[in-house]
């Protein structure tokens, strides 16, 4: 076994969803946009990347959000909030991806106006749930790639899928075609996370 696949092995088995955080713990901007950067190499579908980020780190705003997020206390607690928003509309990007990967040598000419010609062909005529289904599940990707990347780093998260995204929406004033999808608490450990059990493999993996 490889050393770098049991470090990360490691980050994996010692992440865990902690919910209290040292308060006055901060983590820089600069630290934030490099993991977010590296987060943003996760997988999507057509390499549409329908996630948009929005880093809260102001104290009165995270105050806000916890009024309309079940008073849940690390929203306010944490260095930073990460809101992690899917772009319904991800076809408008179609160009802009595939030409960067032109000019970064990743693909030729012939075969990029062939994926942007099936790219447009299909993304913009798909219903609004399908599109929105794909974006949650991208958004997934991402999410969990952050928290991982977090926890290398030496710090601690927690997703909650719990809050009002109606009132996100309207707070941060967030066009139709973004919707809230999880928000993602950043930041020091104050107290151990609780531990927990999954379901043996037998019971839900099927080999074939």
């Amino acid at each position: 076994m490889s050393e770098k696949y049991t470090n990360l092995s490691e980050i994996i088995h010692e992440r865990k969803s902690v919910r209290k955080f040292n308060p006055s713990y901060k983590i820089s901007q600069e630290e934030i946009e490099t993991m977010l950067t590296e987060a943003t190499l996760a997988p999507s579908s057509s390499n549409l990347q329908p996630w948009r980020f929005i880093v809260i780190q102001d104290q009165d705003t995270k105050k806000k959000i916890r009024e309309y997020s079940f008073n849940q206390e690390q929203l306010e607690t944490a260095s930073a909030i990460i809101a992690v928003i899917g772009d319904t509309e991800m076809y408008h990007n179609i160009d802009e991806i595939y030409n960067a990967n032109l000019e970064a040598g990743y693909i030729d000419k012939v075969n990029v106006e062939l994926q942007i010609q099936n790219a447009k062909s299909a993304y913009p005529n798909a219903p609004v749930e399908a599109r929105l289904n794909i974006a949650s599940f991208d958004a997934g990707l991402v999410s969990m790639q952050l928290m991982l990347i977090a926890k290398a780093k030496g710090y601690d998260t927690v997703p909650m899928g719990g809050f009002d995204k109606n009132q996100f929406a309207e707070a941060f004033k967030l066009d139709d075609r973004y919707v809230p999808l999880v928000l993602i608490a950043l930041g020091k450990a104050a107290a151990p996370a609780y531990g927990s059990t999954r379901l043996p493999l037998e019971k839900i993996a099927t080999f074939v």
